[in-house]
């Protein structure tokens, strides 16, 4: 299946200038919330993780105010406020691990374990009970994934699965990897499909921002209910291209 190819923006003297206001905020905000988590570890984990939401909440809005970047949501109805769910969404960009926090809470990810190993964000973030796995050894990940992923589902927190497994360009295709489809078929709860065109305003592996407004999609949940894991990731993947098609028409 083929997205569509979007070219790529021009980044002038304010595009540049607001990349570099952000990433100053970042280098310098980043320690003193990782501290303000580190030094809470003994609180309850909500308190936690209402000090990394209102980081999240400043974060959006520099990047708002430095490079005119926000966002807007379709489908919030769709995700249940009386239960988790996994989120399967599209990955694009370094947004997407920021602002679905913020969209759909209280939530946490799947993702590589070295991230865990940066200083101040990495150390609080492990405090944050993320499913943190090691992708040279994928028998133990998939392990971990499943039996983290029931653990955490039951603690009623959403989890965050990004199928493609890596960050795609926006004009590119990746088969979806099935592990979160099998922790659906394995733990019982719904799967909600994501899809974004976040990598077309904050590019993977980029440093600058550019203006504008991200769409995100939310789909209607997928019930697990007698379905095979092949099927629910094929349901997923089904709409969450639909709805990447859906995106670029709307976008022009």
């Amino acid at each position: 299946m083929t997205q569509r190819t979007t070219s790529s923006p021009k980044a002038d003297f304010k595009v540049y200038l607001g990349s570099t206001l952000f990433f100053i905020y970042v280098l310098f905000s980043t320690p003193i919330v990782g501290v303000a988590i580190l030094g809470g570890f003994f609180l309850p984990f909500p308190m936690r993780y209402k000090f990394a939401d209102i980081w999240i909440d400043c974060l959006l809005f520099m990047l708002k105010l430095c490079c005119g970047l926000s966002y807007e949501v379709e489908g919030l109805e769709n995700v249940p406020n009386d239960r988790a769910a996994i989120i399967l969404s599209k990955h694009q960009s370094a947004w997407e691990t920021i602002a679905l926090r913020q969209i759909i809470s209280p939530q946490t990810a799947v993702l590589k374990k070295s991230l865990l190993q940066i200083p101040f964000g990495g150390w609080a973030l492990a405090t944050l009970k993320p499913i943190a796995i090691d992708r040279s050894n994928q028998k133990e990940a998939l392990k971990m994934l499943l039996d983290q992923g029931v653990e955490r589902l039951q603690e009623g927190l959403f989890v965050l699965i990004f199928p493609e497994g890596t960050r795609v360009a926006p004009d590119a295709y990746k088969k979806f990897n099935a592990g979160g489809a099998m922790l659906a078929n394995k733990s019982g709860f719904p799967v909600i499909p994501l899809a974004h065109n976040a990598g077309e305003f904050w590019p993977r592996n980029s440093f600058v921002k550019f203006p504008g407004v991200i769409k995100v999609k939310i789909g209607p949940m997928i019930s697990t209910l007698n379905k095979s894991t092949k099927d629910i990731n094929a349901e997923a993947e089904a709409w969450i291209s639909q709805a990447m098609l859906s995106i670029a028409k709307e976008s022009g």
